[in-house]
């Protein structure tokens, strides 16, 4: 791993927004759905705790710049930023100032402006989509696919590929992208989640025909405007007000961090072509555990956002699935919702836990140790706040047979032919417990009920603690995971 200078950290704000003032009567309720309390001891030296954790990982996790930002009780707690915004200039990452990429938690901005769409009556969740497009999605037997089934990814479609451009001269409008990548589709909508970049492109295109607003017109007038997120654009290549502010991608080469070129995902714009700063996010994520509100400003109403948070589908009986565009990440204790974005360059996450009244973004740059830090950070900062312990272990029950063998998961592109290699290898480890080879690395899960194990391999005290479930039946074994609501394994070979 390269060893990374000092760790940088630039000023922040204990920016409280002391401007934004909620309404009594949303504060009022506000205060009625926040009924989970936070001990003082987690939410003090929080953010001494995140730098340790940053600094640790820029010393081993090839993390060239950071920028994380919590939000709790309706004010910004800090918008903190770490490393190298730009490291050739000698420029650190400002965590009021630098830009960073959310990927794909740009579509939460996607998912709220068709919801907006819903609202005026414009869209119907349960309408074909083909009622709003000027081309056509073919049925699968007969079925179409719904509005509401691009929420909770259940189109049943193929992964696609294409996402991004090389060069700006070269980049491809979204709408004409869409109409020539249509994927094939493989089984019945609103059945089996696998999450779908097309599903929100077409989303967005939904919202630009009905609307008769451009897509990246649209959201920066009814959502990024009313929130006063000045900072934040779906649109490639960056204005240039922003431009200057944006951080680097980065890449180890030969052992140095080396910056990319910015990343053109116009293609598939609604999708995730996002830029935002920390306090932007803030101000997104206030707005969502608010009920759609922020100040006097309103994007959705309180039963749109209740929508978007509320359970669809889930792959796996017992395990969080889908809400409608957030994923559920815990369904009690606080329930917690939120959703991830990998570019090439920048890992990030949001999550929010609305009965706590708490939320936080990360975005993380840097070699490929980043992508595994986004998530190291997001699950320290869950098992700080909301901590909880290891199920209790338990013997198998009589007779129980396990379908062990390799699994491959149904997010993929299905023009291609699979590649064994990347497939999941389940072996027994004793009577009761399994273990899980990917990519190499093997790790180990106890049994904590029928068809159910619990990870051990790298568990820290307070979890999260990830959980396996074998589902389905003789034919048609399945396999899931706590973390990953958005696909699921098939069982393919003994």
């Amino acid at each position: 791993m390269t060893r990374f200078p000092a760790l940088r950290r630039t000023a922040f704000a204990a920016a409280l927004l002391g401007s934004i003032a909620l309404p009594s009567a949303a504060v009022a309720q506000a205060a009625a759905e926040t009924s989970y309390s936070i001990p003082q001891d987690r939410i003090g030296g929080l953010a001494d705790f995140v730098d340790g954790v940053m600094a640790q990982q820029i010393a081993t996790r090839e993390v060239a710049g950071a920028v994380v930002t919590v939000v709790y009780r309706d004010k910004v707690l800090f918008s903190r930023g770490y490393g190298f915004a730009d490291i050739d200039k000698g420029i650190a990452v400002d965590g009021q100032q630098t830009l960073f990429r959310p990927g794909s938690v740009s579509k939460m901005f996607t998912w709220s402006a068709l919801l907006q769409q819903v609202e005026t009556g414009r869209v119907d969740l349960d309408a074909d989509v083909n009622t709003y497009l000027d081309f056509k999605i073919p049925e699968f037997e007969g079925k179409p696919i719904r509005v509401r089934d691009l929420l909770s990814h259940t189109p049943g479609m193929s992964d696609v590929g294409g996402l991004t451009a090389p060069t700006p001269d070269k980049i491809q409008p979204y709408v004409e992208w869409m109409k020539t990548h249509i994927p094939v589709r493989h089984w019945a909508p609103g059945t089996e989640t696998s999450y779908s970049n097309y599903g929100s492109v077409l989303a967005g295109y939904i919202v630009e025909r009905v609307s008769g607003e451009a897509f990246p017109d649209y959201v920066e007038k009814h959502i990024f405007a009313p929130l006063g997120m000045s900072s934040t654009t779906f649109r490639e290549p960056l204005p240039a007000a922003l431009a200057p502010r944006m951080a680097s991608g980065y890449q180890v080469k030969d052992g140095r961090l080396v910056a990319d070129p910015f990343e053109l995902f116009s293609p598939v714009m609604p999708a995730g072509s996002g830029t935002s700063s920390g306090p932007d996010m803030a101000r997104f994520m206030m707005a969502m555990m608010n009920g759609g509100a922020l100040g006097k400003a309103r994007i959705l109403k309180p039963a749109s956002v209740k929508l978007l948070m509320t359970n669809s589908v889930a792959n796996a009986p017992g395990l969080p699935g889908m809400a409608h565009g957030f994923f559920v990440v815990r369904e009690k204790g606080p329930r917690m919702v939120g959703h991830g974005g990998n570019t090439g360059d920048f890992h990030s996450n949001m999550i929010l836990a609305p009965e706590a009244g708490l939320g936080f973004f990360i975005s993380e740059t840097g070699g490929e140790g980043s992508y595994g830090g986004r998530t190291e950070l997001t699950e320290a900062l869950i098992g700080r706040l909301f901590p909880v312990a290891p199920a209790p272990r338990v013997a198998a029950p009589a007779n129980e047979t396990l379908p062990l063998g390799a699994y491959r998961v149904n997010r993929r592109d299905y023009a291609r032919a699979p590649d064994p290699e990347r497939d999941l290898k389940i072996a027994a480890a004793g009577p009761n417990a399994v273990t899980v080879t990917n990519d190499g690395k093997t790790t180990y899960w106890e049994r904590i009920g029928p068809m159910r194990f619990e990870q051990a391999t790298g568990a820290r005290a307070g979890g999260p603690y990830e959980q396996l479930l074998f589902h389905g039946a003789e034919g048609r074994w399945r396999l899931s995971f706590t973390s990953q609501p958005h696909v699921l394994y098939h069982f393919v070979q003994p």
